[in-house]
């Protein structure tokens, strides 16, 4: 969606000018707007600085200082990307197929990105699910450990040549973690494995949460990660 003439920018903006306040309505109504727009970081920009140029003519009247505030809470909507409060925080135990069902149900509602970050990917359930994923048109990047690729029953190669991007470290030490990101803005994390006996026979925990500030940190650490590994340990169809 393109962001609109500036004459319709302004309207929209100056709506939520005219009593120099910005509602708990007001906010939600704009924050969603801007979610619409899908704005980029110009976008952005230029929006902000609509905003200073709307207040400054405001700003030559003293009595009506107040105008600042309402800039500020419009410059924070524009850039929190309408982080909203968390509404999923779930955590799920096992033995038991519990876990596994939620990583499941997670793949299949993903509709855009998954980022995967497992010490192993034995349980071809869920590689069947990653699979399908792939067909459907995710954008897939898998990280796993380099020495367990080579164990019996491991799933990455059979990704790997099904054409899902993945990347294995190369280090003499594990790549331990246990962690997946769907379209952003969910993150599972806990000790869960994603094998047959972590389901089966294993005490393992699985927490899930959209809390914004979670989600950033574990993508952030998959996207250094794997632009450390791409380069040099990604496999091929071959």
């Amino acid at each position: 969606m393109s962001i609109p003439r500036q004459d319709q920018l302004d309207e929209i903006l100056q709506q939520t000018l005219d009593d120099l306040r910005l509602s708990r309505t007001e906010k939600r109504a704009l924050g969603q707007v801007f979610v619409d727009l899908q704005l980029s970081d110009d976008d952005r920009a230029f929006i902000r600085h609509r905003v200073f140029a709307m207040a400054r003519e405001y700003i030559r009247h003293p009595e009506q200082r107040q105008v600042l505030d309402w800039a500020e809470e419009v410059i924070k909507l524009l850039h929190s990307k309408l982080e909203r409060d968390a509404t999923i925080a779930e955590v799920y135990f096992s033995p038991g197929d519990e876990c596994r069902m939620q990583i499941a149900r997670l793949i299949r509602q993903a509709k855009q990105t998954l980022d995967v970050c497992v010490f192993t990917i034995t349980d071809d359930r869920l590689a069947a699910e990653i699979l399908d994923a792939h067909r459907r048109g995710l954008a897939i990047r898998i990280v796993s450990d380099d020495d367990k690729i080579n164990d019996e029953g491991s799933d990455i190669r059979r990704l790997a040549r099904a054409g899902i991007e993945v990347c294995v470290d190369e280090s003499e030490h594990h790549m331990h973690h246990k962690f997946a990101i769907f379209d952003r803005q969910i993150v599972l994390t806990g000790s869960y494995n994603w094998t047959v006996s972590a389901a089966r026979f294993n005490r393992e925990n699985m927490m899930v949460s959209d809390e914004p500030k979670l989600v950033h940190a574990y993508q952030a650490n998959f996207d250094q990660l794997w632009q450390t590994l791409v380069g040099v340990t990604r496999l091929t169809k071959g």
